[in-house]
């Protein structure tokens, strides 16, 4: 059932590199909400993640071109989405802290996890835990926005849109070995902000972060 979406978007991104902008404007439309919601993961503003998204599909249609069948689009558009957020940032002088990811090269198993099934949201059975699957959403993103951006940039193309250790590293333009670092330690760092709150946590979750 797959295969002829995904020829559909083949035609479309050919299409798009021949100029077609109604071509593009679908590519756009499939994939406007996921780059908004990254982005605004990234920066925890709406407004701002609304501009950073337009702009990221400027870049992509004046890059388009470049762009190679066979490697995903998504991780590809996503990649320019980051570069967008790291410009962001410049822009308004509040550079990426600086990490120990540069100086380490961990080797930790592509392995989500307790954490993965906290950040992931989904339709829930009742008013009132819709309420408390809303508030543990704000506490993880709140911790998220403390982590280093190039942590946070990497749990979040890992834990949130699922990307491999190979599509980040493609879409950050980094090595295997320091997306392992960035995922190792955002995580860890997010274990820790959510440990200090844990009282917020489902009784279920609390566990991934309790001490020895």
């Amino acid at each position: 059932m797959a295969e002829p979406v995904r020829e559909d978007e083949t035609l479309l991104i050919h299409l798009s590199q021949n100029g077609d902008v109604n071509a593009f404007n679908q590519l756009v439309l499939k994939y406007q909400q996921t780059t908004y919601n990254v982005v605004l993961r990234m920066l925890g503003d709406r407004d701002n993640a609304a501009d950073v998204t337009q702009d990221t599909f400027i870049a992509a249609f004046r890059a388009i071109q470049s762009f190679r069948g066979g490697s995903s689009f998504r991780a590809w558009l996503l990649r320019i989405a980051s570069n967008q957020v790291y410009d962001y940032w410049r822009r308004v002088n509040r550079h990426p802290q600086d990490s120990l990811d540069t100086l380490m090269d961990e080797d930790e198993p592509h392995e989500v996890g307790a954490l993965s099934a906290l950040i992931a949201t989904g339709h829930v059975a009742n008013p009132e835990e819709y309420l408390l699957n809303q508030e543990l959403q704000d506490v993880i993103q709140k911790g998220i926005l403390e982590l280093p951006l190039d942590q946070r940039v990497a749990v979040i193309l890992c834990d949130i849109q699922g990307l491999s250790y190979e599509e980040i590293a493609s879409s950050t333009q980094t090595s295997l070995g320091t997306v392992r670092s960035r995922i190792a330690r955002g995580r860890q760092r997010l274990r820790d902000y959510l440990y200090r709150r844990r009282e917020l946590l489902p009784g279920n979750y609390r566990l991934l972060s309790d001490r020895e």
